[in-house]
């Protein structure tokens, strides 16, 4: 697979808490420069970085980020206000407890309010793989089918365990075929890229692979 093709499904992330605006002004840089498929950045740095980007990358964001336990009526908002702001898509992360207590209808009608607070705008929902059992990412994956939700996310990264083949592929047999797949977390070589995407991936959520590409340009 040719690098371009890889990097043109990466969002590429920085969600570190102490983040500056000149760390956020680079990633928005390197997205623009190696065409890559979105720069995914704190929420509260969406308005400038939209501004500075002038649409030559798109701006995506996370909500409900990282526990995914805030109030629906929180989560709708922070949708709403990030769209305002000019977001290009959303990456909510669910109610980790509802799966686990089997709260099907709760999560349903969160995903979907969430995905009607943003509109035509992607939404990404991310379930956080490494805390669930592979009966409820089944229980995920047909509740994110049903809900008009965009793509179904493996992980924040911040949750212990990032994407795995495994997780992808169980994804990719669950799903309904018109929902996409973003793997995240630990995808740090191109070996990684081009396995997540043949599983059925077809985002990425890494800072690593631009950060490869920009080291072997400046090796050569």
């Amino acid at each position: 697979m040719k690098v371009q093709d890889i990097l043109s499904r990466v969002d590429h992330t920085l969600l570190s808490p102490t983040s500056t605006w000149g760390e956020i002004k680079e990633i928005v840089d390197d997205g623009i420069e190696y065409k890559t498929a979105s720069v995914c950045i704190p929420a509260s740095y969406v308005k400038r970085a939209v501004c500075y980007a002038s649409g030559r990358v798109k701006i995506c964001t996370v909500i409900g980020f990282p526990n995914g336990y805030d109030t629906t009526a929180a989560k709708v908002f922070m949708a709403r206000d990030a769209i305002e702001n000019g977001a290009d898509e959303v990456d909510m992360v669910i109610n980790l407890g509802w799966v686990k207590d089997g709260e099907r209808e709760l999560l349903l009608d969160e995903i979907k309010a969430v995905k009607c607070a943003c509109g035509d705008h992607v939404l990404k929902v991310i379930i956080e793989c490494c805390v669930l059992t592979d009966e409820e990412k089944r229980m995920m994956c047909r509740i994110v089918s049903e809900s008009g939700a965009d793509f179904i996310k493996t992980s924040t990264g911040f949750g212990g365990g990032g994407a795995t083949r495994e997780d992808v592929a169980l994804m990719a047999n669950e799903c309904a075929p018109h929902v996409k797949i973003k793997a995240a977390g630990g995808i740090r070589t191109l070996a990684d890229a081009e396995d997540f995407i043949a599983l059925g991936a077809s985002r990425l959520g890494t800072s690593s692979i631009v950060k490869l590409i920009k080291n072997a340009s400046a090796c050569k």
